[in-house]
């Protein structure tokens, strides 16, 4: 445990193959059946972990190649939630824009025995060998968010949650307990959770706008973390649960912006996560001063882009790492990429050449500012 995060690490998402693309728009027009189209990603998964292998990795994910977004489809298949289309996303990205949807609640939160992500975790235990796995879901703030803050304008409490929002973050608390306990049941020793509450509540604009609607994303903040720590805190002993924070990532494109300042205060200092994935590959990450407020968590700095195929200059990587040096102690520190490639099934605007030749320039920096990779 105390290894995890690795020096040299990974978001979680990968680009699918075209073959893959294909087969899932085959079923989606029902062309091919699901257990046809389960073969297919079972292929797809079975090569790219030869490929995370092979690149070096310490641990290995399944790229996420059976979701069609990184959060929705985990966050739809616990009990008491409900898949809705709608015409726009929630929040505007500054470029394409994703299918629209969102989520609301129908019965009281819980996670259901034969949730099938427990299912994608057990192939993969199947087929990775002596190598660590990483299971990557939304955190439990993404629910939240999702169905009641961002649509706060059209949220109806079930009778349940009806003017106590405590029972509903209590039970979302508890599904993810149980989700956490049925993962590593299986086997399960390094889980993610996936967050994008924190990218907004560090932007002014966004942070404005809630205001304007009479939401206080710092008292919401104050209660995920809360949630997180109820969480973190019934986890086994030698499990690593880590969280990564995201501005957005949708073919390339983002939508937040601002440094980490806003949030310090409330999560670097009280949050129980073993270690951050921290977005750090352009000016609207900010600086790393907020580090300073980072208790005994490892911070993987994501100094190298997934968003864009042109390959960093290691000097200048290896200078940021020393430059985060002074507020967090260079053994607490780690590499990665800032998010994944493919956080959708579309995918980021690089080639998949693009995204292994990332993957080994982190190895190849991390290898020589670390010596105990």
């Amino acid at each position: 445990m105390s290894q995890r995060p690795y020096r040299y690490d990974i978001v979680g998402s990968f680009l699918r193959p075209a073959y893959l693309k294909e087969a899932r728009a085959q079923y989606a027009k029902g062309a091919i059946s699901k257990a046809e189209l389960t073969t297919v990603e079972d292929k797809a998964i079975k090569e790219l972990v030869e490929k995370e292998k092979a690149v070096g990795l310490k641990a290995v994910t399944d790229g996420e190649f059976r979701r069609r977004m990184w959060h929705l489809d985990f966050l739809e298949e616990l009990d008491g939630v409900q898949h809705v289309d709608q015409t726009n996303w929630s929040v505007e990205f500054k470029g394409d824009k994703p299918k629209g949807a969102t989520l609301t609640f129908t019965d009281q939160v819980d996670f259901p025995e034969d949730h099938p992500f427990l299912s994608h975790f057990a192939y993969l235990k199947s087929i990775a060998g002596d190598v660590d796995l990483k299971q990557t879901i939304p955190s439990p703030s993404m629910l939240h968010l999702i169905a009641c803050v961002r649509s706060s304008d059209t949220y109806q409490p079930i009778d349940r949650y009806k003017d106590n929002e405590d029972v509903l973050l209590d039970d979302i608390a508890k599904a993810y307990i149980k989700a956490v306990h049925a993962f590593y049941d299986l086997g399960c020793r390094y889980l993610q959770l996936d967050d994008t509450s924190w990218g907004e509540f560090c932007d002014a604009s966004k942070r404005k706008n809630y205001a304007q609607k009479g939401i206080n994303v710092d008292e919401v903040g104050r209660k995920y973390v809360k949630m997180i720590n109820q969480i973190i805190d019934a986890k086994p002993d030698d499990m690593t649960i880590t969280m990564h924070i995201c501005r957005g990532n949708f073919r390339s494109t983002w939508f937040s912006s601002g440094g980490y300042e806003p949030v310090t205060d409330i999560l670097f200092k009280n949050c129980h996560v073993d270690g951050f994935f921290l977005e750090y590959d352009s000016d609207r990450s900010g600086d790393f001063r907020p580090l300073s407020f980072i208790q005994d968590q490892k911070v993987v700095l994501g100094l190298v882009t997934s968003k864009f195929a042109q390959l960093e200059d290691p000097e200048a990587v290896k200078a940021r790492i020393q430059e985060a040096t002074t507020y967090v102690p260079l053994d607490q520190l780690c590499l990665s990429t800032q998010c994944g490639f493919s956080s959708t099934e579309e995918g980021n605007k690089i080639t998949d050449e693009d995204q292994w030749k990332k993957l080994s320039l982190i190895k190849t920096i991390a290898e020589e500012v670390w010596k105990d990779c």
